[in-house]
């Protein structure tokens, strides 16, 4: 029996190269997310690398939803937290609340949600692993960051606490921090849809992460012996030496 990993927020970028990757890798993938136009391109892509996929439209906020998917799951071996977003760049005397809110109930709330319900599973599984993916925004602040940066330091302390709460128990918690990724939709969502300002994130950057990099990552780290665990993984191009330092070519 294949063993099953749940991959949220799958339906583009990041969740939908991870899901792809891990079905390549043997696993049955239930790809998560809300918009099913998308998610059946997704699961479609996954299966294409010779693995076992499904899709399931669903919203990570949503609790008695998650509750549902849980109770219709066999098993779980593996949870990757990928569903989140970063909304707006207004400063904090500025801030919209629908932003720092709709940044908190995907990233932490939604996370939250998920591991809650599928935590039982895992530990069933014998070998469980969850994989929150935060931010490198999770350990240092920026201008125009704040509600971002505020929901990634909650999901590192999330991943940190699950550690020590699951000390003991045949579940390992993986944090995966990326830095600078280009994927289709990251800074477009950020900058509510402005193509213009969402292209200039990138400008100069002759290799900017891309969400393939952070799926191998993940991959890799899922598929370690159970004694390995990755406690945290930050991951940036190399033109990007910290968060405020980013070569960009003429």
């Amino acid at each position: 029996m294949r063993p099953v990993a749940v991959v949220t927020g799958a339906s583009s970028g990041i969740g939908a190269a991870t899901a792809a990757l891990l079905a390549g890798a043997g696993f049955h993938v239930v790809l998560a997310a809300r918009r099913a136009d998308r998610l059946d391109e997704a699961t479609a892509r996954a299966r294409a690398q010779g693995g076992s996929a499904q899709a399931q439209t669903l919203d990570v906020t949503d609790v008695a939803a998650v509750a549902a998917f849980a109770q219709s799951l066999d098993r779980c071996d593996v949870l990757v937290n990928n569903a989140g977003g970063a909304f707006g760049m207004a400063d904090v005397g500025d801030a919209d609340l629908a932003d720092w809110r709709l940044m908190f109930e995907v990233n932490v709330m939604g996370s939250l949600n998920v591991t809650k319900a599928l935590v039982p599973r895992l530990i069933a599984s014998g070998d469980g692993a969850i994989v929150m993916l935060t931010s490198t925004a999770g350990f240092i602040t920026y201008e125009g960051g704040g509600g971002y940066a505020a929901a990634k330091h909650a999901q590192h302390a999330m991943a940190a606490t699950l550690r020590l709460e699951l000390c003991g128990q045949p579940v390992r918690v993986i944090e995966i921090a990326p830095g600078m990724v280009r994927t289709e939709e990251f800074a477009l969502n950020r900058f509510h849809g402005d193509a213009g300002r969402a292209a200039a994130v990138y400008r100069g950057v002759r290799e900017p992460l891309t969400a393939e990099d952070i799926a191998e990552a993940i991959t890799w780290a899922v598929t370690r012996p159970a004694h390995f665990n990755v406690d945290l993984m930050v991951l940036r191009p190399r033109a990007q030496a910290a968060q405020h330092k980013v070569y960009r070519e003429p």
